[in-house]
């Protein structure tokens, strides 16, 4: 067996189910917990997956059509600014967790004294337990509040950018919702070039944002802005699964740097998680089009106003810069807090201490909670409003 195996923390879900042990809450469950859209998926999609099941006969290519990265190729270039991208620069994968996993594996060098990867704190478990299982050594950027819950990158010390191979960066940010500014993006890449490391920048909420008119900027943009069109150590991750609400389509797509790309392609042809012929068309279908995207955030946006209307008065809240998560500081202990709610409200969260790590001494998710808006607006509307009555019910 890998012996890196027993370094991997229990999931958050894992965690979340013995927190909440055999208590029978006598209310209707609502789930906030989990980051799975729960908005209808775009019609159009169903019928073009439907229409090609004749598909399912042939072995998939592990590169993917040429037409969906043609297509995937526009949507960038329209997207984020880019002069152009080379259809060859592009994989479709299946969903951004494996894509994530499986390219940790392909760039972390093992037989480099100390490999390192950087990630932030909170975070997607997959970037921790890829790089444990890549065999890599971890530093943890905390994300905390005083810093707009953004990396402190000025805090890495000169030995560990050298020791540094790969680093995650997730814009907008899961759990946070924070997104990363040109300016950072600008400097990330500098660094890149300075310690000679690889930037991973998960995307996969890109697309779901509060300002109709302030969309986020991405890491391939940022290259472009500064006239580096080849994307020299630079890859991003995008998937379909939050941006149309089809995340059992498990639906992405890997972008950047021609070599790395041309190597974790090799990479993929033993991995062998190739795209299934249907699902490509049916993706297809979905980055060809805006016109649902845009509806969905609108959905998000209303949810997310009518929620902090409810609990204005008794649990303040602020805004995410994009995603569709909450992350609030608690009332009181975000373990309490969220054994509580569920026990007499039959309403989840997930604690924030779930989704970190403390290295320092100090878990930077302690008295936070993070909130998935994934659910219908009356369901969210009804979450409110009994979290506003178990905030009320508590003590002084």
């Amino acid at each position: 067996m890998n012996i890196d195996i027993q370094k991997l923390h229990p999931y958050p879900f894992e965690q979340l189910a013995k927190l909440k042990g055999d208590i029978q809450p006598k209310m209707s469950p609502i789930a906030l917990s989990i980051g799975e859209p729960k908005h209808e998926a775009p019609k159009f999609a169903l019928e073009a997956l439907v229409n090609s099941m004749d598909g399912f006969s042939e072995y998939p290519k592990t590169q993917g059509r040429l037409q969906l990265r043609q297509l995937i190729s526009r949507w960038l270039v329209q997207r984020f600014s880019l002069q152009g991208i080379d259809p060859e620069q592009i994989i479709p994968v299946s969903g951004t967790r494996e894509a994530l996993f499986s390219f940790t594996q392909a760039v972390v060098d093992r037989t480099k004294d100390q490999p390192t990867v950087l990630i932030p704190n909170p975070f997607y478990q997959i970037y921790e337990g890829a790089a444990y299982l890549a065999g890599a050594d971890l530093i943890y950027l905390d994300c905390l509040e005083e810093n707009g819950f953004q990396p402190d990158f000025d805090s890495i010390s000169e030995e560990q950018w050298q020791k540094c191979q790969l680093l995650f960066v997730c814009t907008p940010g899961n759990p946070t919702g924070a997104v990363m500014d040109m300016a950072d993006l600008q400097k990330l890449i500098r660094l890149a070039d300075e310690y000679d490391f690889i930037i991973a920048s998960d995307e996969c909420y890109s697309e779901i944002y509060m300002d109709e008119y302030v969309a986020p900027a991405g890491l391939l943009q940022a290259c472009a802005e500064m006239g580096r069109h080849d994307f020299k150590r630079c890859v991003v991750f995008h998937s379909l699964s939050k941006r149309s609400n089809v995340p059992g389509l498990r639906s992405g797509f890997v972008a950047g740097d021609a070599d790395i790309m041309a190597t974790y392609l090799k990479y993929r042809t033993y991995h062998g998680c190739a795209l299934p012929v249907p699902v490509q068309i049916a993706s297809e279908a979905l980055w060809q089009d805006e016109g649902h995207v845009i509806e969905n955030r609108r959905l998000y946006r209303n949810k997310f106003q009518s929620f902090k209307e409810i609990l204005k008065d008794c649990w303040p809240l602020t805004m995410p810069d994009a995603g569709f998560y909450f992350w609030a500081k608690t009332p009181f202990d975000d373990l309490a807090f969220t054994k509580g709610l569920f026990e007499h409200k039959n309403v989840t969260l997930l604690p924030g201490q779930f989704l970190s790590r403390a290295p320092n001494g100090t878990n930077p998710g302690l008295g936070f909670v993070r909130m998935a808006l994934v659910a219908t607006e009356d369901e969210c509307n009804e979450a409110a409003n009994r979290i506003r009555d178990f905030i009320l019910s508590q003590p002084c």
